[in-house]
């Protein structure tokens, strides 16, 4: 699938909101950079964190609520 697509989906997934989607990337890259295991199928050390992320929130893996979790 190409990046577009999956941009598509995961703003799908937060009402169209770019800003709310921009923060779940972010905090979701931070959590991969710190060891966090990627919820889908990609391996960080050859896939950018970033995609790793949008396509997690595609997939519906994780999405605003989990992020709010992981903060507490």
């Amino acid at each position: 699938m190409r990046i577009e697509q999956i941009a598509s989906k995961a703003l799908e997934k937060v009402n169209f909101d770019r800003y709310l989607l921009s923060n779940i990337i972010f905090a979701r890259i931070d959590e991969l950079s710190r060891g966090a295991k990627p919820l889908v199928n990609k391996n960080p050390k050859v896939d950018k964190l970033s995609d790793i992320a949008l396509l997690e929130i595609a997939e519906g893996k994780i999405g605003l609520e989990r992020v709010e979790e992981a903060q507490k």
